[in-house]
């Protein structure tokens, strides 16, 4: 009420001030003085109560393990947002719900409906993998776990999928490439999630198949909207990749993103074939800052890019879209390592570092890769990282020295 008097008593003010311009205003102006930071002094106690109410972020998260090492890995990733939630006094609540072969198995739905609803109720998804070889090896079969992946994206609305890829200084030897071509590589694919073949008509019989790259105008328009605004926060360089001298789905592409690209003139607007970026990826990443694509080439350009990190278990992702938005490692269930506590699991909790950063806690998600940033030069690491000779760390171990990190930070 204060505030509104104080606001009230300035709006009448500077009224008189115009009207009654006198001698006495040098007056006025020292009463104006007065009120006016009065009115700061309230309003700067309105910020300050925003401020200590923001303080302590309530969350409810939806959590799916999945299959194979999925279960390992966000036992780590929970683990750390909870260590997190200690430290930084917020309050998270994990509700654990079924999906993937696991669902299969149980239910024999791959993304159960019950499951749908612990999504939605939820403020966030942090999800794992899915995937079996059962299903793998099994060409006639009529539900696999992946199509429960692709149902939680379509229900959720998910079309924007958003891969950071970036280097490691400590792990560049990693990687197949040359250190000189990928020191300081760092760059964003966004991925159109819900539509293209993975959606479109399909048919198979035992002499002929065929699956639909369908896109319509609404659908490409908003994933590049989605582009152009990171290409924006960032150094202003989108590349928009397609086959357009060869498929009609992305001459659309191409097309509309031509017409969009006036509403951001701030921005360095290139266009690629799939083939010419997939090699650049390797050759050139440097080049890039936001790579924007269809479905299907996103999928494969975005798992291309593990050669430049040197392993697929150090890159997390988000997916955004209508409702619920959901954070998981780029990698497959790997079930061959199920149960084995080989499996890195950094990029589960570098996803957890997204989800925190969406809302707003990127003091939060900086200490999260703080910490392991602080694991690999501590050469901390799962085997398929490790230095030769290095001391023997699990899933577990893994886990445990980050958490044991964030705490004592």
């Amino acid at each position: 009420m204060r505030q509104i008097r104080a606001t009230n008593r300035l709006y009448r003010l500077e009224i008189w001030i115009w009207n009654n311009i006198s001698e006495d205003y040098e007056i006025i102006s020292e009463d104006y003085e007065i009120i006016s930071e009065d009115y700061e002094n309230i309003s700067e106690g309105i910020n300050n109560k925003t401020i200590k109410k923001s303080n302590k972020m309530k969350l409810n998260i939806a959590v799916l393990a999945g299959d194979g090492i999925g279960p390992e890995i966000m036992k780590q990733g929970v683990a750390v947002m909870q260590a997190i939630a200690e430290k930084f006094n917020h309050e998270f609540t994990y509700n654990e719900a079924i999906c993937g072969a696991h669902a299969i198995d149980e239910v024999g739905d791959p993304f159960p409906e019950e499951t749908f609803k612990t999504c939605m109720d939820a403020d966030a998804v942090l999800f794992a993998a899915v995937g079996d070889p059962r299903f793998d090896n099994n060409p006639t079969a009529k539900v696999r776990p992946e199509q429960g992946l692709l149902a939680m994206r379509k229900k959720l609305g998910l079309f924007a999928n958003v891969r950071p890829v970036a280097t490691f200084d400590c792990l560049l030897h990693k990687s197949p490439l040359k250190d000189e071509l990928l020191k300081g590589a760092d760059f964003v694919v966004i991925r159109e999630l819900t539509g293209g073949m993975y959606f479109g008509e399909k048919y198979q019989d035992n002499d002929k198949a065929y699956d639909t790259d369908i896109y319509t105008r609404p659908e490409i328009e908003r994933i590049l909207k989605v582009a152009f605004e990171f290409a924006m926060k960032r150094n202003k360089h989108l590349t928009v990749v397609d086959k357009a001298n060869v498929l009609a789905s992305s001459r659309l592409w191409r097309q509309i993103a031509k017409e969009m690209e006036p509403q951001y003139p701030e921005v360095n607007t290139d266009y690629m074939f799939i083939d010419n970026a997939s090699m650049r990826v390797l050759t050139e990443p440097t080049f890039f800052d936001v790579i924007v694509t269809e479905n299907t080439f996103g999928d494969i350009l975005t798992d291309e890019t593990s050669c430049i990190t040197g392993s697929m278990g150090l890159q997390p992702s988000s997916s955004l879209g209508e409702h619920t938005p959901l954070f998981e490692p780029v990698h497959g269930s790997w079930p061959q390592a199920a149960g084995k506590n080989l499996a890195n699991p950094v990029a589960q909790i570098l996803s957890a570092a997204m989800l925190l950063e969406h809302f707003g806690l990127n003091e939060e998600g900086a200490l999260i890769r703080k910490a392991v940033d602080a694991s690999l030069d501590a050469n901390v690491r799962t085997p398929e990282i490790q230095v030769e000779g290095g001391a023997h760390y699990g899933t577990t171990e893994v886990g445990a020295w980050i958490v044991n990190w964030i705490k004592n930070a």
